[in-house]
């Protein structure tokens, strides 16, 4: 018969450290090939900070739409929540805080009608005239630039280039140009949102910075 070997109270001591000592630095090595890296926002990333926008610009229409109803606010609504959580999973896939909502310069602002230029005084005997005021929304004239100071994000839409806006009614022909890059696109404003020129997917590839969701310096020009 074979005896059966026995270990001393030592021995099983440093078995015991051993094994622990192990388990613990595999477990610090778990720990530390799963760690991520840490999530962004609107304040520290120009990505982050335009699908924010963009998800607010929705957000804002989809509030505007509940609060005077017609007959086709529930498919916009229902519209714009399926272009929100588009929105939600690029701000996953970025690396940014999901849901994070903002506002951009005129995001929250509604269409506000065209105010009238004064008229300078002018000498007796010769006829005054006045130049159409520029960005003044619906009514400026063909050609000219409209929503100055604007931003511009995309919708998270999909289709073949277009806009919505909140200031110009369906069938207006916008140009926007990105001034940090000078790509502009003309597009057909199709729909209502809740800016002065939200481009949807299409038409924001044509003229954006790669890795970027928001153009800053945005020229907006109405074209038809």
């Amino acid at each position: 018969m074979s005896r059966r070997r026995t270990l001393s109270p030592r021995k099983k001591l440093a078995l015991l450290v051993s094994a622990a000592a192990v388990a613990g630095g595999g477990a610090f090595v778990m720990a530390t090939t799963s760690n991520a890296a840490p999530v962004q926002n609107a304040s520290n990333s120009t990505v982050c900070q335009g699908l924010a926008t963009a998800l607010g610009n929705n957000q804002t229409f989809i509030d505007g739409q509940r609060a005077k109803p017609d007959a086709q606010s529930q498919a916009r609504i229902a519209n714009r929540d399926a272009v929100i959580a588009q929105i939600k999973v690029q701000q996953a896939a970025s690396n940014c805080q999901v849901g994070e909502s903002a506002q951009g310069p005129q995001a929250a602002q509604p269409a506000q009608p065209a105010q009238p230029a004064q008229p300078a005084p002018s000498a007796p005997g010769k006829q005054q005239t006045t130049a159409p005021a520029q960005g003044a929304g619906g009514g400026a004239a063909t050609g000219r630039q409209v929503c100055a100071g604007s931003t511009v994000t995309l919708s998270g839409e999909g289709g073949s280039p277009a806009a919505s806006s909140n200031q110009f009614p369906a069938g207006t022909k916008l140009k926007v140009t990105n001034l940090d890059n000078n790509k502009s696109t003309t597009v057909q404003v199709t729909s209502v949102s809740g800016s002065c020129a939200l481009l949807n997917n299409a038409a924001f590839e044509q003229v954006r910075e790669p890795g970027k969701f928001l153009i800053r310096r945005a020229l907006i020009e109405k074209v038809g």
